[in-house]
């Protein structure tokens, strides 16, 4: 199932977007609700709670004082790894209960207030972030919730600011206007990106990416490759294994297909079958149908590999499945410096990109290309890695 993690700073306007997510048909589960569940009275978690703070942090009627345990905690880091020792692993069970629950063909939306701040954004296939400029969510806060403004305003500088928020999302929905234009932005994220992405998941079908004409290059290409290599390697954990940013995307300043190439090195590429499959599959990255390989330099018998794409039609992806210290995967890692390192090189690159576009608009690269600028481009890079003493 597709797995969302939503969050966003308080006043943003989350919770609109949690409940009109629920209507066209996402299965929701609260962070903030199983954590209420999780120390409610008579539970085990409140039971372990009081056992290490004394009956002090429980009010009148027995529940918990909410109030009286933040002042035990919030001075003090040990305290508050204790109370966190006792609460997470319970709403991390309690969570995993709910998705588990969920259909086969659901999409599962996560409200994570601190999905940032505590690092959450990697489980999930895809991210959404709210946002809304700082004034709008004091005045939402003050004039909807009955907020103190000072009180409201040390809350939102108590959380992540936009700009880590931003750098977390691979969706960001601003929420500035009217609630209809709000549910407007929701609803074509749904219907556009949301459905398609369970489907392909669920198929393990590759998007292929859109045939864009005037391609330019993006700054955020970087951006996006550190989400998509966080995604890797926690789906690909415990190993600890090489990923790399490759391809024209990981140039800076080059135009190009908006397509992020990913390179994962294994100790044998054998490996790359099986469970390792499924596990990228699983992430979103389902493989290529197919043999495939990568065109030698020189031009002698193939290099093979391991392709995999992406499901989610918003972000489509190549992931290079390679043996490290092969050939293939040296080349890739040393075509990508040596262009990071040559303007001239670059310039050269990008103008026989935009030809080879134009003679064959449809075609859809998966590695070197036979033309002969790529033989002359090997040997200049050695040359380049020798004088360096590059290695990869």
């Amino acid at each position: 199932m597709l797995r969302v993690g939503l969050t966003g700073g308080i006043g943003s306007g989350k919770s609109a977007v949690a409940a009109r997510l629920v209507e066209r048909g996402a299965v929701l589960i609260d962070a903030d609700q199983i954590a209420r569940e999780v120390v409610a009275p008579g539970s085990p978690g409140l039971a372990e709670i009081v056992a290490a703070f004394s009956d002090r942090v429980l009010d009148a009627d027995g529940a918990l004082d909410r109030a009286a345990l933040g002042a035990v905690v919030f001075a003090d880091e040990a305290a508050r790894r204790r109370l966190e020792a006792i609460t997470h692993p319970r709403v991390r069970a309690r969570t995993a209960e709910l998705t588990a629950a969920a259909p086969p063909d659901a999409v599962v939306v996560n409200d994570v207030p601190l999905l940032v701040e505590v690092g959450l954004a990697p489980t999930y296939n895809l991210v959404v972030v709210v946002q809304a400029a700082v004034s709008t969510r004091l005045d939402r806060l003050v004039r909807t919730r009955g907020m103190d403004r000072a009180d409201a305003e040390r809350r939102i500088a108590a959380q992540a600011d936009d700009d880590r928020r931003r750098a977390a999302a691979d969706v960001v929905l601003t929420n500035d206007a009217s609630l209809t234009a709000l549910h407007t932005a929701v609803d074509e994220l749904w219907e556009r990106r949301l459905l398609p992405y369970e489907r392909n998941l669920r198929s393990r079908r590759v998007v292929p990416p859109d045939r864009v004409d005037g391609a330019v290059a993006d700054p955020t290409w970087p951006e996006q490759y550190a989400r998509l290599a966080a995604r890797i390697r926690h789906a690909l954990a415990p190993a600890e294994l090489r990923i790399d940013h490759v391809g024209p995307t990981a140039v800076p300043g080059v135009a190009a297909e908006d397509v992020i190439d990913v390179q994962v090195a294994l100790p044998d590429l054998a490996d790359a079958d099986g469970v390792f499959t499924d596990r990228l599959a699983n992430a979103g990255f389902p493989r290529v149908p197919g043999q495939w390989w990568d065109d030698p330099r020189p031009a002698d018998g193939r290099w093979e590999k391991r392709l995999h794409g992406s499901a989610d039609p918003g972000r489509p992806v190549r992931l290079h499945v390679r043996q490290v210290d092969s050939p293939g995967w040296r080349h890739a890692l040393l075509m990508r410096d040596h262009l990071r390192a040559d303007p001239d090189r670059r310039s050269a690159y990008l103008l026989l990109k935009r030809e080879l576009v134009d003679a064959a608009p449809d075609a859809v690269g998966s590695g070197t290309v036979r033309d002969p600028w790529f033989d002359e481009e090997y040997l200049r890079a050695e040359q380049w890695a020798a004088q360096t003493g590059w290695r990869p």
